[in-house]
């Protein structure tokens, strides 16, 4: 059977002597391992730098979902900023050229940790490394989107709640069976919106493995993988980020069977208050910091739920894509045991 990743270099040549003249040659690509969503490719080009081509699958895909061309507008926007993005080149949103839209950027190198322990390293340096990721997500949420042109990028206000119907709406589209956890969650997460207002770039999906470090220094390069990307609310970024610290090391890459002062990793309340030391803000409450773990865990249970019916439908981007099934229900899971503690402890407080 045929690859459905692979490219018809023809006639990504033809597109490629036209959108960028200047950087014209024989061109091989060859496809990134690992990874769920947009299929992502090394181009190589006799006498040039290297680049990267990130593109959507193909198939019949979910509204709004694999936003390539969204992830080629935000980086734009941020390519001059404090934030660090791989410089994009050229949008393609003509799906007859290679059968589905896609972008071309500058391919950064470095190294990219898939997982959260950092093997191989000592106490100092994945301090360090947690330390830059910390402080590249509040300079991130620190940028106003309407000075980079970002002002209509999304929605203000009520993200939760819009978030929460999105989700929501997509799960059902891709569901498979019944996810006891993911029923309660729906009720609960609208019923307990904390209701803030504040309104930040925010990337969707914020974590090790979506980052190149420089070879040598624990400085972030690039942060990639801005497909989720939009205008919300930055606590739901953040929760997003430190979900890790509450899923395990088997399945999630996650840190919660770790013994992270051993590591020398930074425990959740420290890095959440780093967090808003960096931003200026106070730490949130603690129903507040529950709900957006909460809501990070059912959109992660949501997406993975995707995943899992794409390798259904035979369209997924990678061969483990099938193990999500069980994994969407999990997360649900651990998400209802967050927003359960929640709820009881507020009982407490109401009778005490």
């Amino acid at each position: 059977m045929a690859d459905p990743h692979a490219l018809d270099l023809d006639a990504l040549r033809r597109w490629w002597s036209s959108a960028l003249p200047a950087l014209d040659g024989e061109i091989e690509a060859h496809k990134f391992s690992g990874g769920q969503s947009n299929p992502t490719y090394a181009i190589h080009i006799a006498g040039t730098p290297r680049y990267v081509l990130r593109k959507k699958p193909p198939g019949v895909l979910l509204p709004s979902a694999h936003a390539v061309e969204r992830e080629y507008r935000v980086t734009d926007a941020l390519k001059d900023s404090a934030v660090p993005v791989a410089r994009p080149l050229a949008l393609c949103e003509d799906a007859s050229v290679i059968g589905t839209p896609f972008f071309v950027m500058d391919y950064v190198a470095g190294r990219n940790f898939w997982d959260a322990r950092l093997p191989g390293m000592d106490l100092a340096e994945r301090k360090a490394i947690y330390q830059e990721m910390n402080r590249s997500l509040a300079a991130l949420h620190a940028v106003d989107p309407e000075a980079v042109g970002l002002a209509e990028f999304g929605r203000p206000g009520d993200y939760f709640g819009r978030q929460v119907a999105r989700w929501t709406k997509q799960y059902r589209a891709t569901q498979t069976s019944r996810i006891e956890a993911m029923e309660r969650l729906i009720d609960w997460l609208p019923a307990n919106n904390p209701g803030r207002a504040e309104s930040r770039i925010v990337h969707g999906d914020f974590r090790n493995d979506n980052m190149i470090f420089d070879e040598c220094e624990p400085k972030v390069r690039a942060i990639l993988d801005w497909e989720l990307s939009t205008l919300g609310d930055p606590l739901a970024d953040l929760a997003q980020h430190m979900m890790a610290w509450r899923v395990p090391h088997e399945g999630y890459r996650g840190l919660a069977d770790v013994d992270l002062a051993a590591l020398g990793i930074p425990s959740e309340a420290w890095y959440l208050e780093s967090y808003c030391e960096r931003r200026g803000i106070p730490v949130p409450p603690p129903e507040t910091w529950a709900y957006a773990l909460a809501f990070a865990t059912f959109r992660n249970a949501a997406i993975r739920q995707g995943v899992f019916r794409r390798a259904l439908d035979g369209n997924a981007s990678s061969d483990v894509a099938a193990r999500h099934g069980a994994l969407a229900a999990d997360i649900a899971g651990l998400g209802w045991q967050i927003a359960s503690a929640d709820r009881d402890a507020k009982l407490t407080a109401q009778n005490s």
